[in-house]
């Protein structure tokens, strides 16, 4: 194993160190209060609301649970608890102290993670809201464009930037340059001037520059920030009062040359540089109706799949990086592998079976 210790991609709120999840009725709230000192490895702090794997970590987690356990949740506001910031983007001392290799996972994995936020908005119904009450920087403001809408407080202090290029001499790593001109269809001319000056912009320049949708004085800000959150409910096709499907640990040996889950077998040849992933097909009598799928909850198979198979993948691409080759192959009656992926095409619309899909599509996406 060349990265150590181990890093854990398996979280639980109780355990958070940098997020805040709260509910209410419709709305979720992720809070930003990143411990400064809860780095995932020593030699740095994360000072000012930076982050580093471990908060993304937690953020993908959370998602995760909002999809599932709290199918009653249509808007999430992302915002922060430190004064004066809402997120300064990825930690820089940790990517001084950081390999080449533990770089490349890091802005793939928060890649994934942000362009989750979108995949859930388009497929599921679920909406984003950034209410971005403090600076937002560099990696800050790439989550906050992931978002659907983007709140600014206007307190003539807190601006939005993208400081990489001037301050660093390199591309901001998370997409932030795609979503300004593509996304938020910013004006070629302003995102050059954007990009390239390591002033944030800030107030109603910010929104005249389409960096924002909105601003509005700090008297008003939460009053807005929830009233939008709630027009953004109104839109969505979650459903309410559906039961949520509660996402328990997975049950998983690790050994020296082996990763052992119900349903995928992982095994390494370190001689060869070769990691050996192998799909099992189920062995039980799978579901045949949306009742028995409700009933199976966290044990119906392509739900237990996608999310053993994910977390295979980001063990393995973290953690072995001295493996060159993963073969992939599968095991088992394909017929009833088959017979379920027609009753997930029949039942695609109903909210459990959605997001089944929408985790087995993002985890066959980290290939």
């Amino acid at each position: 194993m060349s990265e150590s210790p181990r890093v854990e991609y398996q979280t639980d709120p109780s355990a958070y160190r940098h997020w805040k999840l709260s509910f209410d009725g419709p709305v979720a709230t992720l809070a930003a209060d990143f411990d400064e000192n809860a780095g995932l490895r020593p030699g740095y702090k994360l000072k000012l609301n930076s982050y580093d794997l471990g908060v993304d970590i937690e953020l993908n987690d959370a998602i995760n649970r909002i999809r599932f356990e709290h199918p009653e949740v249509r808007t999430v506001v992302v915002t922060s608890l430190k004064d004066k910031v809402f997120c300064s983007g990825a930690n820089i001392f940790m990517l001084g102290v950081s390999s080449h290799a533990w770089k490349v996972n890091f802005c793939k994995f928060t890649n994934e993670t942000r362009n989750g936020l979108e995949d859930s908005s388009k497929y599921s119904g679920l909406k984003f809201l950034a209410a971005v009450n403090g600076a937002c920087a560099g990696g800050g403001y790439e989550l906050a464009l992931a978002c659907d809408e983007i709140v600014l407080i206007d307190d003539r202090s807190s601006s939005v930037s993208l400081p990489e290029v001037p301050l660093l001499g390199v591309l901001p790593g998370t997409g932030g340059l795609t979503r300004v001109t593509d996304k938020r269809k910013v004006r070629h001319d302003l995102a050059d001037i954007f990009c390239t000056t390591n002033e944030g912009v800030r107030g109603q320049k910010a929104k005249d520059w389409r960096l924002v949708d909105e601003i509005v004085k700090p008297a008003q800000f939460a009053t807005r920030v929830q009233e939008r959150a709630l027009e953004l409910a109104s839109k969505s096709d979650r459903p309410v009062g559906a039961k949520g499907v509660k996402l328990n640990p997975l049950m998983r040996n690790i050994d020296a040359d082996q990763l052992r889950y119900s349903h995928v077998h992982v095994d390494i040849d370190r001689s060869k540089r070769l990691a050996t992933l192998t799909v099992h097909a189920p062995k039980e009598t799978l579901p045949s109706d949306i009742a028995s799928i409700e009933a199976a909850g966290e044990q119906w198979y392509p739900l237990v799949l996608a999310r053993e198979l994910e977390d295979a993948i980001l063990h393995m691409r973290t953690n072995e990086l001295d493996i060159g080759m993963w073969l992939i192959k599968t095991r088992g009656d394909a017929a009833a592998v088959l017979a379920n992926d027609e009753l997930m095409h029949t039942h695609q619309h109903h909210w459990f079976v959605r997001e089944t899909l929408g985790l087995l599509r993002r985890t066959f996406s980290r290939l």
